[in-house]
């Protein structure tokens, strides 16, 4: 999710970002040479499929993860309960299968599940489970040389940060919460693709702007050859709670290309594509019992348009980009306000957010035979565009999640849910858009969850 950024931003300094975690600074680092670093150096111009293969055959995806990893003793352990009978999720006909049967489930994002303590995890995960909801999307990277990152420098993987993720999809497993987890962020928070085109590029960071060194990330040999390491990494590692290796596990349903991945360098929607392809059918070989999908926001449907989110201006095409043979389901994202279609532009966002789901979710049943799943949507309470009060956004989301049942939609993921911090308080609304639990807006949300969840098309 990003708070705002349309044509007219480009150049515009005042994004907020996810967390006050992620404004810490994520400085260049040189990255000194590893055995995995000489190992990916020599791989010339072996395909990202084929390096994928050769780094599961040999087994160095995984090398720094303990082949028999000890369960610590803490609250909530494996030891605790049995573990739960979840199956692995499939996607065919235009819909999810779940043990051989249509399913359909409303979800939620809370990104911060992979850097915070086990406290706040749960309290995160044990409100999605009071509040019905059957799928958790949060983030599985931060990178870059700064606290608490995931990968410190190319090829180099702090395993004691990877704690809260391994907690995350322990937790989330026992209260049978499946996740979705994107390997890269578009943004900079957390690092995201501009780490990379720091790293091997030394370029300054235009995520905000014109994106041009941004963009690099998806041409760049090296780049691609290390966020594909990254992700064979996360993949292939054995969990410390559960004991099995992430791909083995049914809790985790999805794995996400990236977060939001635009590239306006390219508007004929190529270059992206190219990336896409290579990495996506990479990723399946890696975990092929897993769903893939792409984590793109569903702009680009009209060549042309004027209407900025139907424009190719950020360089994706959705219908291409969900067509890819690896993809299993295709992504929309919606956040009217931030794209200028609002009350300031003479836009009801609302009205406009309904056609964006119903536009989406029919050509996923016309065109792609593809579940459709609406996971990210948001309004903030802004009088000037439209929405004036809580009442109101509750309206707006009543409405498009209506929209989503009526349409035959698949599933749905609000942004955001947070719980308590640490300090036992709520964590702040960095962006505008926090649901938190109990409340009118989650008592909504629930509601539409169930209804979801028992519809049949």
């Amino acid at each position: 999710m990003t708070r705002s950024f349309r044509p007219a931003d480009a150049g515009a300094s005042g994004i907020q970002p996810e967390s006050a975690a992620a404004q810490a600074d994520s400085a260049s680092d040189s990255g000194t040479g590893t055995s995995r670093r000489r190992l990916l150096a020599g791989a010339g111009v072996m395909s990202l499929a084929g390096l994928a293969a050769t780094m599961v055959d040999n087994g160095s995806a995984s090398a720094s993860v303990p082949a028999t990893p000890t369960v610590p003793s803490v609250e909530g352990a494996a030891a605790a309960s049995p573990w739960p009978k979840l199956k692995f999720v499939g996607a065919r006909h235009g819909q999810f299968q779940l043990n051989g049967k249509p399913w359909h489930w409303g979800g939620t994002n809370c990104y911060y599940l992979h850097a915070q303590s086990h406290y706040m995890i749960d309290s995160m995960l044990n409100d999605a489970k009071a509040m019905s909801m059957q799928v958790v999307r949060a983030w599985a990277f931060f990178d870059g040389n700064t606290i608490g990152a995931l990968q410190t420098g190319p090829y180099e993987y702090d395993e004691a940060n990877f704690d809260s993720l391994d907690y995350a999809v322990y937790k989330a497993g026992q209260l049978g919460i499946r996740l979705v987890l994107p390997l890269v962020n578009n943004w900079p928070d957390y690092g995201g693709m501009q780490q990379y085109v720091k790293w091997f590029l030394d370029l300054p960071d235009d995520s905000y702007a014109a994106a041009v060194n941004h963009d690099r990330f998806y041409s760049d040999t090296q780049i691609r050859r290390c966020y594909l390491a990254y992700a064979a990494h996360v993949i292939n590692r054995r969990n410390r709670y559960t004991g099995l290796r992430y791909k083995d596990d049914p809790t985790i349903m999805t794995w996400e290309l990236a977060n939001e991945p635009r590239n306006r360098s390219d508007p004929s929607g190529k270059t992206i594509l190219r990336w896409a392809d290579e990495v996506s059918r990479a990723i399946k070989h890696l975990a092929p019992r897993q769903l893939v999908a792409i984590g793109d926001e569903g702009m680009g449907l009209s060549t042309g348009s004027t209407d900025y989110p139907y424009s190719t201006y950020e360089g994706n095409r959705w219908l291409a980009l969900s067509s890819l043979k690896a993809v299993d389901y295709a992504t929309v994202h919606l956040y009217p306000q931030g794209w200028g279609r609002n009350a300031s532009n003479g836009v009801d966002a609302i009205a406009w957010g309904s056609k964006w789901i119903s536009d989406h979710i029919a050509l996923g049943r016309t065109t792609l035979n593809k579940p459709v799943v609406i996971e990210e949507f948001g309004l903030k309470i802004e009088a000037a565009t439209g929405i004036p009060d809580a009442a109101t956004r509750d309206r707006g989301y009543d409405a498009w999640l209506t929209e989503v049942e009526a349409s035959g939609g698949a599933a749905t993921q609000f942004w955001i849910l947070t719980a308590l911090t640490d300090a036992g308080i709520p964590y702040g609304d960095y962006d505008g858009f926090r649901v938190v639990y109990p409340s009118d807006t989650a008592t909504l949300l629930t509601r539409h969850a169930l209804t979801l969840g028992t519809t049949v098309h």
